[in-house]
């Protein structure tokens, strides 16, 4: 009746438990990204308990499950399979997921500091990087391409990109990204530690401001915040359509934040139940993807380690963009910004505010940070589109 006898005789599974511990510790001791990592490391934990039946079940048997019906697969694989393949399986969460984001995010640091946007976009170089790379280590294009896009930080998309185009390594890309996206606190000090000088580290934000004042400076923020959603949705609409589903749900969920009272009741559903409600599932079900049988391979191991070069080279292609512009320009930018190109907000900003501040204690970057933060954000998603307009 118990588990001890399957447990002893599979190695494989007492690793998976191990990992699924490691995570949860990290998730609750360490506090990185509990709203994350404690659903997934939770997930994987019961997926690998012998005789439950919660885990994922993909590979030879997947096709044969996609043809039944929601009642039928949840009657004969479980709730897990159910909820995988309803939900994570249609691209369903992830959009759903942006839309809360995009209800939690206020755009106008980014509104205000324009020109710091464009570190969001250097710091996609990471994705494009490690797709030619893992191309060189004999993965296919559009497997490599679901790699890549761990450099943009944003757990989300990379579920969404792997879903249209490689849905069979969704386990470990899944657990890179979110996994990553946790130890942003980690791999950002140690990117910075080796590419940022102390003085640049010391350029203080708000006395370049004093020192170089915006010529143009916005004059009704309130409206330049409702009307930059619906006019980024209709350009991103025309130029890439396949990355509406995520841009336009993190757009919509910007809008109903900032159009206020009128919109209050869709904005504190967006943040409350529809993204908590999301967060679970789409940890649980992630977690339960990862068993010995899919997880203990060489193709994993080459996507965890894939996805940390990926977010690595995203950090470092922000502060190198940072480091070229103030070459040339008379009001300097601190490296800093740069890092926080990544996708994960506002976690990214945070760190690289704490670090400012251990250098000087008046250098508070938290809004400079964040502006090239949601520019990131935005940038992923929309280079995911690009991947999947060409590979999908």
């Amino acid at each position: 009746m118990t588990a001890f006898g399957e447990l002893l005789s599979n190695p494989g599974t007492l690793i998976m438990l191990l990992i699924a511990f490691v995570l949860l510790y990290l998730g609750i001791k360490k506090e990185f990204e509990p709203l994350l990592l404690v659903p997934i490391g939770f997930g994987l934990l019961i997926a690998n308990f012998p005789g439950g039946d919660m885990n994922v079940i993909q590979s030879t048997e997947e096709n044969k499950i996609m043809h039944k019906s929601l009642v039928e697969i949840a009657k004969e694989y479980g709730i897990m399979n159910f909820v995988y393949y309803s939900l994570i399986k249609t691209g369903f969460l992830p959009p759903i997921i942006f839309l809360g984001v995009g209800a939690l995010t206020d755009f106008g640091p980014m509104l205000r500091n324009l020109r710091l946007a464009l570190f969001g976009a250097a710091a996609q170089i990471g994705i494009f990087t490690v797709l030619f790379g893992a191309l060189l280590m004999g993965f296919s294009l559009p497997e490599a391409a679901s790699l890549g896009i761990i450099g943009g930080a944003d757990g989300p998309t990379a579920i969404f990109t792997t879903i249209k185009l490689a849905p069979h390594l969704l386990g470990p890309i899944a657990i890179a990204a979110y996994s990553y996206m946790a130890l942003v606190p980690v791999i950002i000090p140690l990117v910075v530690r080796f590419t940022v000088s102390k003085e640049e580290l010391q350029i203080n934000m708000r006395q370049q401001d004093k020192l170089y004042p915006s010529k143009t400076p916005i004059k009704n923020i309130r409206v330049v915040k409702i009307i930059f959603p619906i006019m980024l949705v209709t350009v991103v609409s025309l130029l890439v359509p396949s990355s509406v589903p995520l841009v336009g749900m993190l757009l919509f969920g910007n809008l109903v934040k900032e159009t206020g009272a009128i919109t209050a009741r869709l904005h504190s559903a967006a943040t409350g139940p529809v993204l908590n409600t999301a967060t679970i599932l789409l940890g649980l079900s992630v977690g339960a993807t990862m068993t010995a049988d899919t997880f203990l391979n060489a193709k994993t191991l080459m996507i965890v380690v894939g996805g940390f070069i990926a977010f690595a080279i995203s950090i470092l292609g922000g502060i190198m963009a940072v480091k070229l512009y103030n070459v040339f320009a008379k009001k300097k930018i601190n490296p800093l910004i740069g890092a926080t190109g990544l996708s994960a907000v506002p976690m990214a900003s945070r760190v690289a505010n704490e670090i400012a501040l251990k250098q000087d204690a008046s250098n508070h970057l938290l809004q400079y940070a964040m502006a090239s933060n949601i520019a990131g954000v935005i940038g992923s998603a929309v280079a995911a589109g690009v991947l999947i307009s060409f590979l999908g």
